[in-house]
């Protein structure tokens, strides 16, 4: 259990920005971290991170960007990830609870339809995308940041087009420790690391990867990364709660202004992310052409450059 398990439901306010944020759940209240960086009253943005089950860290490129920009910005927890409470309480980790607590962040936040904008990115576009489907009409703007709206389609380009370019050779010994459930080898990530990782997740060698990144991967709860997604990387788990999820056909539902960002060498399928974009009916698509699954550091100026000008952008026009 994290250290901030607090039932009084209190809202902990703490040094530099950081606030501790009780999240009521059908087992209990508990504590998620938040960090506010800078001061808009009209341009706040809740930051939702991958996984399942990483954390904020990963987001730090932001620091780079959005200060001078003068974008207020939120990092942020979620339960079970390592700067929150941490439960060992299986039921929690469900996408409708998820939705329900991202919430119970933005009314402690303070954040409204005038100023709140959304990013979610990997994992936390899936939840972007819940939220918005649900309560969109506390939306200002929203962000889907590498992920495609169908767990289908995911799985497909991983299959159809992103194994095919595999080193054959690797992928049948990465598929054998799979089927063996020995995931956790060092031989499985060595080879997820030189075979996938730095071309498809982050574009640089794995001794450059920066220090953010580097921390995000070492926290990740593996219980909900596991249950949520499944153990591979290459695709989700058919037997993973979130093996069915597909809302590419609900775009349409999603009203308020919608970035969404893909990039050329990502794990996700460029041209299904641009196709998201023609669907929405206020969606814009910006592409990384020299980007993977984390574009905010080996696409850097053009992710943080075209988020900035679609925040700018839709406050206009509101």
């Amino acid at each position: 259990m994290g250290g901030y398990l607090d039932n009084s439901g209190r809202d902990d306010v703490l040094s530099g920005g950081v606030r501790m944020v009780p999240v009521e759940t059908v087992l209990g209240t508990y504590k998620v971290w938040t960090k506010r960086v800078g001061n808009d009253p009209d341009t706040k943005l809740l930051l939702l991170h991958g996984g399942p089950g990483a954390t904020h860290e990963y987001f730090e490129a932001a620091d780079s960007y959005l200060p001078s920009a003068n974008v207020e910005y939120y990092y942020y927890d979620q339960l079970g990830s390592a700067y929150s409470d941490q439960p060992e309480e299986p039921d929690l980790w469900e996408l409708a609870r998820f939705v329900e607590e991202v919430e119970q962040v933005r009314v402690a936040l303070g954040l409204d339809l005038n100023n709140f904008y959304l990013l979610g990115h990997s994992w936390g576009g899936i939840l972007a995308i819940e939220y918005a489907l649900r309560y969109g009409s506390n939306l200002k703007g929203l962000v889907i940041s590498n992920m495609m709206a169908s767990v289908r389609a995911y799985n497909h380009y991983a299959e159809e087009i992103l194994m095919p370019r595999m080193d054959q050779e690797a992928l049948a010994e990465i598929k054998a420790l799979e089927a063996a459930g020995d995931t956790e080898n060092p031989r499985y990530v060595e080879l997820m690391m030189q075979n996938h990782y730095v071309h498809h997740v982050l574009r640089m060698p794995i001794e450059n990867w920066p220090d953010p990144v580097n921390r995000a991967f070492a926290h990740i709860n593996q219980e909900i990364y596991v249950s949520m997604q499944g153990p591979s990387e290459l695709g989700i788990s058919k037997n993973a709660k979130l093996a069915e999820w597909d809302r590419f056909d609900d775009l349409d539902s999603i009203r308020v202004p919608t970035l969404v960002i893909g990039a050329s060498h990502d794990t996700m399928d460029p041209n299904h992310m641009a196709q998201m974009a023609e669907r929405l009916p206020t969606g814009h698509y910006l592409h990384c052409p020299s980007g993977s699954h984390l574009a905010m550091y080996d696409d850097q100026k053009t992710y943080f450059a075209g988020l900035v000008d679609f925040l700018r952008g839709s406050e206009a026009k509101r």
